[in-house]
């Protein structure tokens, strides 16, 4: 499984201690995140002496949250863990809206929050292969008629 993990500046020690909390089985999967926060979690991992799979993506505001959705578009993430700030305007608002916007198109399980990651992590579906993600067809709105 490969894991989207994203969180603001002021959610990132919640996402750590949830990571930290959660380390051996995300350890056993991908993870895929944006700039510091991916910092962050590899040198969490590492002092745990595991060597996690890590892709590091460009930071939120400068373009890696819209690298996430690019990843969730073309089924490249499997799940999205997201803390973002509800107390904070951010800079790039209209990207972190997007982001959101594309794990519902694509139906990909999204956590915002400690509850909702902690319910996805601990769910019988988290490891099983079997399960597959529905998808809704789109292609009457693809194949509309534009006038």
């Amino acid at each position: 499984m490969n894991i989207g993990l994203i969180a603001h500046d002021n959610r990132k020690e919640d996402l750590l201690a949830w990571v930290e909390h959660n380390v051996k089985i995300l350890g056993r999967h991908r993870m895929t995140c944006t700039g510091t926060t991916g910092k962050l979690i590899e040198s969490l991992f590492l002092s745990k002496k595991i060597d996690p799979v890590i892709k590091k993506l460009k930071s939120g505001p400068l373009g890696g949250d819209q690298q996430m959705g690019s990843r969730i578009s073309s089924d490249r993430i499997d799940m999205l863990v997201f803390f973002w700030d509800p107390m904070a305007a951010q800079p790039h608002d209209p990207d972190v809206k997007a982001l959101l916007r594309l794990s519902v198109v694509y139906n990909i399980p999204t956590a915002c929050n400690r509850s909702t990651a902690d319910y996805l992590i601990s769910s019988p579906l988290f490891d099983n292969k079997a399960y597959v993600v529905m998808k809704k067809d789109y292609s009457k709105y693809i194949n509309r008629e534009v006038k």
